[in-house]
């Protein structure tokens, strides 16, 4: 990955590299805290000229990143996520392999999802339609796949909210 940062302004660029898979010009997560904790934000190809630009849609902003690891399993082509309603993959559930600004709209019942399993791909969920709100990360070589309550999702989840998903861009 390139990360560059111009100390001055705070201005991100986040480019290309050498190519998929385990480093250089796919998607990164960027988290709020060192150690891989605290907010996730992804980052795809492209700049990030201030906080806003990569936390403008979420609840709860950060004004810096400080520590960062690739999305590996990022493949936008053949990605494939099943939502359950309920927790330990119980209840009615619904296959994707699309990006959907809202889950009610393709017509999912209520605004939780209790349970995921990734098939291929990475997956961003987000709290709230239009992928705003708090953002998840879903990924089929983290827990094999397996997201079976909030917990598990990382981040700051405190709930089984979730009103969007998109597939993580390579």
């Amino acid at each position: 990955m390139t990360l560059q940062c111009t100390k001055t302004t705070g201005h991100w660029k986040r480019g290309g590299g050498g190519g998929g898979g385990g480093g250089g010009g796919g998607a990164w997560v960027g988290y709020e805290h060192a150690g891989f904790q605290g907010q996730q934000y992804v980052l795809e190809r492209g700049e990030y000229p201030s906080w806003d630009a990569w936390s403008g849609n979420t609840a709860y902003p950060a004004d810096r990143l400080t520590s960062f690891r690739p999305v590996t399993c990022a493949n936008h082509r053949d990605s494939r996520l099943t939502i359950f309603e309920q927790e330990n993959f119980l209840g009615r559930k619904g296959e994707l392999s699309d990006d959907y600004p809202s889950l009610q709209a393709m017509g999912w019942d209520g605004n939780e999802v209790g349970s995921f399993h990734v098939h291929s791909g990475a997956w961003v969920c987000s709290q709230f339609p239009g992928y705003r709100g708090f953002q998840y990360v879903l990924e089929c070589d983290h827990h094999s796949g397996d997201y079976k309550h909030f917990r598990e999702w990382g981040s700051h989840a405190q709930t089984f909210l979730v009103q969007s998903v998109r597939r993580i861009q390579q």
